[in-house]
């Protein structure tokens, strides 16, 4: 049952899966053909991330909140015995916060064994 007396895990599930699927494809959608073009140059990476204010704004808001997201996932999961925790950590690095964060919800609705 919810906090708010009514059963909506499966429905919750689902919404965080599928919202950890659009977390990887639309900024990935962006990044591939970047990557295509440049290749993996860290250094302009950062130097285009950070090009302007409000760039830099965004970069560094999804930076700390990576962190945030990473620090929740290690102290929490083994808490509440969330398996697979290596999953929303590596979509976290690997994608973002977008895939990150959902893929954690939806691995924590998963019933418990």
């Amino acid at each position: 049952m919810g906090d708010h007396g009514y059963s909506n895990g499966p429905v919750m599930r689902w919404l965080y899966l599928c919202l950890a699927v659009l977390g990887a494809v639309l900024p990935y959608s962006q990044f591939i053909p970047w990557l295509a073009v440049h290749g993996l140059d860290v250094r302009l990476l950062f130097m285009e991330l950070f090009a302007g204010r409000v760039s830099a704004f965004f970069g560094i808001d999804v930076i700390i909140s990576a962190i945030v997201l990473l620090v929740l996932i290690l102290h929490e999961g083994p808490e509440r015995k969330v398996r697979m925790l290596w999953m929303p950590v590596a979509a976290t690095c690997l994608i973002g916060v977008s895939c990150g964060l959902p893929l954690y919800l939806y691995l924590r609705e998963l019933p418990r064994q």
